[in-house]
């Protein structure tokens, strides 16, 4: 295997942002199961074995928030205070199309999904290039065929999983394709991935998705969620024309392939508590965390002219 590269940058915590996520990783756990006593920097500090100095610059360089800040976004009334408006979200989501303004502060996507026949052959003829490469939210599996990418998948730490475990599961899901393994191509779409500054409509990131036409559906109706923003499986259901089926749609959430670029963990349950997320609640948190300090890092170098974004 070719040796991994160095970290990929991602605005606004650009430097060692790899490195900087083992850090952050615990950091998220502790704040995760303690934010109602709302720790502060020095207690946190204390938990890392760092100083309070370096732990508040570590974190805001991942993160573009104090970790006081984040434990205010993670909270319980915050995601309710985001679902608050997600009907309207998605409403608007379905007017406009996926690219749109609605789609400022987030990625492009174009994407494209298998036929049923093509997904019933379970990626016989198809080849499927792999690679493990370190983001600023731990490692991960990047799958690659011809026409884009069809899966991303962190490594989760909190299950115990390694890199053998990852890319089985993967493979389970097309057990017939032939895998290669290929870091030097799948670099390229991880780079544009994991780089803000690489987010541009003129070279939208190209995936497919590969599912049942339900599951499809379902991730389809995900990429339409902006960022900074989150619904309910329930809202999901109901824009489908199921709206009994919240439990299904659920389901094809988990089997979501595509981490990060599909955008699951911005989908919480009807009481705005986290829900589950197949790579872990702590990068699911990490994910809401992130986005929050983004969007905010966007906002205040924007100059306010008064006048859209174009």
């Amino acid at each position: 295997m070719l040796q991994q590269l160095n970290a990929i940058p991602i605005v606004p915590g650009e430097a060692e942002p790899s490195r900087d996520y083992e850090i952050v990783r615990r950091a998220i756990a502790y704040l995760s199961q303690n934010w109602s006593e709302q720790p502060d920097l020095d207690q946190l500090a204390r938990q890392l074995g760092l100083s309070p100095a370096h732990c508040q610059k570590v974190f805001k360089r991942w993160c573009g928030l104090s970790p006081k800040e984040f434990v205010q976004a993670i909270t319980a009334d915050h995601a309710r205070k985001l679902l608050a408006g997600s009907t309207s979200v998605l409403e608007c989501a379905y007017q406009v199309g996926l690219s749109g303004p609605s789609r400022l502060h987030d990625l492009f996507v174009s994407h494209e999904a298998m036929t049923p026949g093509e997904f019933k052959r379970r990626g016989a003829g198809l080849e499927m290039a792999y690679g493990f490469h370190p983001t600023p939210f731990g490692e991960a599996l990047l799958i690659a065929t011809e026409r884009g990418v069809a899966g991303l998948a962190f490594v989760n730490e909190d299950a115990g999983q390694d890199r053998q475990d990852v890319l089985a599961e993967m493979k389970a899901r097309w057990p017939l394709a032939r895998y290669v393994e290929a870091p030097e191509r799948t670099m390229p779409h991880i780079q544009r991935i994991f780089d803000c500054r690489n987010w541009t409509p003129e070279q939208p990131v190209r995936i497919v998705l590969i599912g049942t036409d339900f599951e499809v559906r379902v991730w389809e109706t995900l990429l339409k969620i902006p960022m900074g923003c989150a619904v309910s499986y329930s809202d999901i259901a109901r824009h489908l024309g199921c709206p009994t089926a919240s439990r299904a749609v659920g389901t094809a959430v988990g089997r979501n392939p595509l981490s990060f670029v599909v955008p699951c963990h911005r989908v919480l349950r009807a009481d705005g508590s986290l829900g589950g997320y197949h790579w872990g609640l702590t990068r699911k948190r990490a994910l809401i965390g992130w986005e929050t300090g983004w969007l905010r890092s966007r906002a205040a170098a924007t100059p306010s002219s008064g006048q859209a974004e174009s």
